[in-house]
């Protein structure tokens, strides 16, 4: 059995530990209701633009498509891997380089694959293999519309210059504190929606239907990324509450456990001391 000053200093640090994942899950769950209100209030939004783009686009004829459109044989794959910059969020950012791992092996296995970081942990786990292309990580230093709409327009002129056939988007979508979903979304090029009956409502559009849809599709994509990133902002911090929540119960269990250790290895030390005190008088008695 240990001795006691040895746990004693066990239990130190664990308390200290404690009160660590304890100040990070309160830091957290502060961080998330912001972050929470944010994704929230913007899905409606990009959710509606999507569905309009999509019904006025279904209506164009075939020669009026856009760039962004365009079809090609797939022989060049870039990804956008989002994840986060720190650690300490469970399974966070394993789960997506897991699936960014699984789209570069088994679906895009017989294509070029490259990669646009964003987050440091997507960068340190892709960089050795000299397929990072960008390192964007430093946009959550200052999340704004403004800044990943830059991101989006450079993979936009990339797609449209034919650096690349097809680009797909892999984040967390945020559903609750406790749940994430990894999503890996198509970003360019446009999937094709099918005409429906009941589209063409009479409408007058000002300027034509085709300028509208090319002023919307560039504003659309930049949206598009945008949610990805505020999803997985606020996918980071619901993670990460849970996971400093559940390290906060395992050490304050460990804590218990080590006092419980700590008083049967003193009581059994008192008890020594006592034998060794009746030992000594029963042996001068003699």
């Amino acid at each position: 059995m240990a001795n006691l000053k040895e746990i004693r200093s066990r239990i130190s640090s664990v308390s200290s530990t404690m009160q660590i994942t304890s100040a990070m899950k309160m830091v957290s769950a502060a961080k998330l209701k912001k972050a929470q209100d944010a994704i929230t209030a913007m899905r409606p939004y990009a959710d509606k633009l999507t569905e309009l783009l999509q019904t006025l686009s279904a209506t164009l004829n075939d020669d009026s498509g856009s760039v962004f459109a365009t079809q090609r044989e797939v022989k060049k794959v870039l990804i956008v891997a989002i994840t986060s910059n720190r650690g300490l969020a469970g399974a966070f950012n394993s789960n997506i380089i897991k699936e960014v791992n699984k789209l570069t092996n088994e679906t895009y296995a017989n294509q070029e694959v490259s990669y646009i970081a964003i987050g440091k942990k997507a960068n340190d786990a892709f960089k050795k293999s000299n397929k990072v292309i960008a390192n964007n990580s430093d946009v959550f230093d200052d999340l704004t519309f403004e800044n990943v709409a830059a991101i989006a327009q450079g993979l936009m002129d990339k797609f449209v210059a034919g650096d690349f056939d097809k680009i797909e988007i892999v984040y967390n979508k945020f559903k609750n504190a406790a749940t994430q979903i990894v999503m890996t979304e198509q970003f360019l090029p446009l999937i094709p929606v099918e005409a429906e009956a009941n589209v063409n409502a009479d409408y007058i559009f000002e300027p034509s239907k085709a300028e509208i849809v090319e002023e919307l599709i560039p504003k659309s994509l930049k949206i598009q990324l945008y949610k990805g990133i505020r999803d997985s902002f606020a996918s980071e911090h619901g993670a990460r509450m849970t996971a400093m929540h559940k390290a906060t119960d395992n050490a304050k269990e460990l804590r218990d456990q080590l006092k419980l250790t700590y008083n049967k290895a003193r009581q059994a030390a008192i008890t020594n001391e006592i034998l060794e005190i009746v030992g000594g008088a029963e042996a001068l008695n003699n």
